[in-house]
């Protein structure tokens, strides 16, 4: 079996804000599939996020978008290596112009914090402890 790659497509008010967000946060784009109505987010060797234009996300579906600030689309959930690393990843994105929308959670097993991109996803950032992972 091949590795599979996952592509979450994410519709976007403005486009280079967003890439200058999420660069703020330490994160790449590969520009081969980069222009001025998208951007594909690397957030690991698999896994990318395309921000695309309003106009561009709209041409892949015939329902109506989303407005992320009002209403939840969808939680996308990114693993981190440590609790401050989860931490850290938060303070660079209110930094950076983003939101928290929740505390932290501490499950003893697994510390989650999250914030909102500027368009107003929400993205969860988790730490799991390995042994609790290995246990189950």
């Amino acid at each position: 079996m091949t590795n599979k790659m996952i592509f979450v497509n994410i519709a976007v008010k403005d486009l280079p804000k967003s890439r200058a967000f999420f660069g703020a946060l330490g994160y790449s784009f590969n520009e081969q599939f980069c222009d001025e109505t998208a951007a594909c987010l690397v957030i690991s060797e698999s896994i990318f996020a395309m921000l695309l234009t309003e106009p561009k996300f709209q041409s892949f579906t015939s329902k109506p978008l989303v407005d992320a600030k009002q209403s939840t689309e969808v939680l996308i959930a990114l693993s981190c290596e440590s609790r401050e690393e989860v931490d850290a990843q938060v303070a660079k994105a209110v930094a950076a112009g983003g939101a928290t929308y929740n505390d932290p959670q501490d499950h003893g097993f697994m510390y989650s914090h999250g914030f909102q991109d500027l368009d107003g996803h929400i993205w969860e950032v988790f730490w799991m402890d390995p042994s609790a992972i290995a246990q189950a």
